[in-house]
């Protein structure tokens, strides 16, 4: 019975249809996910058990993705009557009980393929699905703190990086100047330059994304309001989330600068991320100018175009180092 509502649910297409999600989307995270341990990995010539760690990185990630998104549709379904109605949840397509169903099977990937690179990566994601549980079903109603939803959900995207990182220092044995041994949970073994590079990647993935994150919630800020959602929009004024989604952004670009300084990324990243930074900057320059009429329907724009350059800077990331290797090997 189970086997046979699954198989229904995946031959109806439910997942495609759930968000619309378009395939360069869909295909980006396979190279975003992969691109995290790849920059932890470094320079050097690749085995099977790298590339193990790599491929099971990506299920993990993506499984856990999936996992957030249909637990946040069934939390969040009343909101998204109001501002995302074509949605599965909203427009019938689906009952709650069958998306739970689903959200379960993708978080059960995402624990074993976790436990499969490390005690510790299964650890991470546990907190991780701890947070966001918490966070969505809770926290971010009943929190009366000015904008907590748009400061604390940016969040759950920084795992990407930190997983990636902790995947190559915990499945890996090499040289390194820190070294953490604990019993029955396995070891931890870096060096400072590379927690400096992680450090780098994660501010830039809080910022880029919190920036994208603050222009959709224009575009939700009524429904949001009415839920009791703090996010910028709606603790103070469209406006100011809009003043507020560009600064985020700079401060991204400005670390995404730092990355590259830092790190093994070469010099074909950095001309290309520069390029992309300036042209996405255009995006919610225009949105400051825009009336207060089309400022709704305007951020969604924006927050897609925000939400593709940081996309986009971890395929630069993967295109950058895949050339490296390619060229040195």
């Amino acid at each position: 019975m189970v086997l046979n509502l699954s198989s229904k649910l995946i031959s109806s297409r439910s997942l495609i249809k759930w968000r619309d999600f378009p395939l360069y989307e869909l295909s980006s995270y396979f190279l975003m996910f992969a691109s995290v341990p790849m920059l932890a990995y470094g320079i050097k010539p690749y085995n099977s058990e790298i590339i193990r760690i790599i491929v099971f990185t990506i299920i993990t990630l993506y499984s856990g993705f999936f996992a957030a998104l249909f637990w946040n549709d069934i939390t969040d379904f009343d909101v998204d009557e109001i501002a995302h109605p074509n949605r599965l949840l909203p427009s019938r397509k689906i009952g709650v009980r069958n998306l739970f169903f689903i959200a379960l099977i993708f978080s059960a990937i995402n624990f074993i393929f976790a436990l499969l690179i490390s005690i510790w990566c299964l650890i991470l994601v546990c907190i991780s699905a701890l947070f966001v549980a918490v966070h969505n079903k809770y926290l971010k109603r009943r929190v009366k703190f000015p904008a907590y939803s748009e400061i604390f959900s940016p969040l759950q995207w920084t795992v990407v990086t930190i997983f990636g990182f902790l995947a190559i220092w915990t499945a890996l044995s090499q040289s390194s100047d820190i070294f953490v041994s604990i019993q029955f949970f396995g070891n931890i073994s870096t060096d400072r330059k590379a927690i400096i590079t992680m450090v780098l990647l994660l501010i830039f993935t809080y910022f880029s994304d919190k920036s994208h994150d603050i222009a959709e919630g224009i575009h939700d800020a009524e429904a949001d309001k009415k839920h009791g959602i703090r996010t910028y929009a709606t603790s103070f004024s469209l406006k100011f989330a809009v003043k507020i989604s560009l600064l985020m952004f700079v401060i991204s670009g400005a670390f995404g600068i730092f990355l590259y300084i830092q790190s093994i990324l070469s010099p074909f990243f950095i001309i290309l991320f520069l390029l992309l930074f300036f042209y996405s900057l255009s995006h919610p320059l225009k949105l400051l100018k825009c009336n207060k009429k089309d400022l709704k329907e305007q951020g969604l724009v924006v927050g897609r175009k925000l939400y593709d350059y940081y996309l986009f800077t971890f395929n630069l990331i993967f295109i950058d180092l895949l050339i490296q290797i390619l060229f040195k090997f």
